[in-house]
């Protein structure tokens, strides 16, 4: 066969990119996924070996599933040799991708002339949902210090460069959370706040602050998450109306009061959450991560479960499940192991054991060290019940479905205070 004549990788992968596989592969960074499909599809082993600067063994051992792709040097590697948009593999616009287009409802925000602020947010936005920030945090910070900070120095700097990293920097919070870092991630939200309130943007502030009471809540301070709750309901008072935003910040405010047995104060704040959502706009402020019907629902489940309303927390449970699209494979994986929960708290270990079947089959290469320690949690739960045959025998599989994922994402669990991630 003639050079001429040989596929063109760069073009299949184009052909690809509608691809359900290929976008999943992608999604989850599986490498030799990708790599097999371009295999199959007449692109040698030596050429795609070259074409990314590894050698065929090393290739070999991705494409059997022996080892996978780690380095973020690699994957920049990757995607600029077969042209794989960025934001894929959580990955910032790529040189060679067009300049994007902009809905006109975000021109106000919209950074100029560094126009990749936003469109870096919403892919790594979009990967991390799908994929856990696990992964991500690194390319988070990298693009933070490499073309982020820089403009931050320069006395002509316009308010929206601190938006941007103000956005940005909380992102990186969040991803530090979900990798099992919640110093990290509340040093993130610390920076962020005097960012955004440089910025002169009061919504984005008050987003950080709904941020801070996630993680004070997280971390089993109820009083701090309140706190941090109503001093953005404040900040959010003073600027333009974002019912999704005072949504957010109000159900913050309820799980925190119904953590503290605070039940009628709870109840009316998780009733504002939900007249606020009824008035809130598809797209409002292009820097605020969004807070849907589906986000809604899985927080009520919670805020009924500490009220000790088990069968309203149900109902929200299944709802959540029911209106959270199948990409966001993070999120789904949490409400279920909120159903399971709440099955067990009412007593029907057969639904709590056939609402955690799924749980089995969640994606051992989901870089969510936060999904993993909540997994553990509900096994403690389930745990307690060890004596129903049911219940022994979905721990059995658990427990084998915990080693793979504990195997596969060994390099980002953090060590126990006794030196192990066992």
């Amino acid at each position: 066969m003639s050079q001429q004549s040989l596929p063109d990788p760069r073009a299949i992968v184009a052909g690809l990119l509608s691809d359900e596989r290929l976008l999943r592969a992608c999604a989850e960074r599986d490498m030799g996924t990708v790599f097999r499909m371009l295999n199959t599809r007449g692109i040698s082993a030596r050429r795609i070996a070259a074409a990314v600067d590894i050698t065929q063994g090393r290739l070999y051992d991705y494409m059997n599933g022996k080892s996978r792709v780690e380095k973020l040097t690699l994957f920049e590697q990757i995607a600029d040799a077969f042209h794989i948009p960025g934001h894929l593999l959580g990955l910032a616009r790529r040189p060679w991708e067009p300049a994007p287009v902009v809905a006109e409802h975000q021109r106000a925000y919209r950074p100029a002339p560094d126009g990749d602020d936003l469109v870096a947010v919403d892919h790594f936005r979009s990967a991390d949902r799908q994929a856990g920030g696990g992964r991500l945090y690194g390319a988070v910070v990298r693009h933070l210090t490499d073309r982020v900070a820089p403009r931050l120095v320069d006395v002509d700097s316009a308010p929206h460069v601190f938006a941007a990293a103000a956005a940005m920097t909380e992102m990186a919070g969040w991803m530090a959370h979900d990798s099992g870092h919640d110093d990290r991630a509340a040093q993130h939200f610390a920076r962020a706040l005097p960012l955004a309130r440089t910025s002169g943007d009061l919504p984005l502030a008050a987003n950080v602050t709904a941020s801070s009471s996630h993680l004070a809540l997280q971390n089993g301070d109820a009083s701090r998450a309140l706190g941090w709750a109503r001093t953005g309901l404040d900040l959010a008072a003073q600027g333009p109306r974002i019912p999704a935003l005072t949504a957010r910040l109000n159900t913050m405010q309820a799980r925190a009061l119904a953590v503290a047995a605070q039940r009628a104060p709870a109840e009316a704040a998780l009733d504002a959450a939900r007249r606020d959502l009824e008035g809130a706009a598809a797209a409002e402020h292009p820097w605020l991560s969004p807070f849907d019907a589906a986000a809604l629902a899985s927080e009520s489940a919670m805020i009924h479960r500490d009220l000790e309303q088990y069968d309203q927390a149900l109902t929200y449970a299944e709802k959540s499940l029911t209106l959270r699209e199948a990409s966001r494979a993070r999120s789904l994986a949490l409400s279920r192991i909120t159903l399971v929960d709440i099955h067990v708290r009412r007593g029907d270990l057969d639904a709590a054991v056939s609402a955690g079947h799924p749980l089995l089959s969640t994606s051992p290469t989901l870089g969510s060290v936060r999904v993993l320690q909540q997994l553990d949690e509900m096994r403690r739960l389930l745990a307690a019940h060890r004596s129903y045959r049911p219940v022994r025998e979905y721990l059995a599989r658990f427990d084998d479905a915990r080693r793979a994922r504990m195997l596969l994402l060994a390099d980002l669990i953090p060590p126990s205070p006794g030196g192990t991630t066992a």
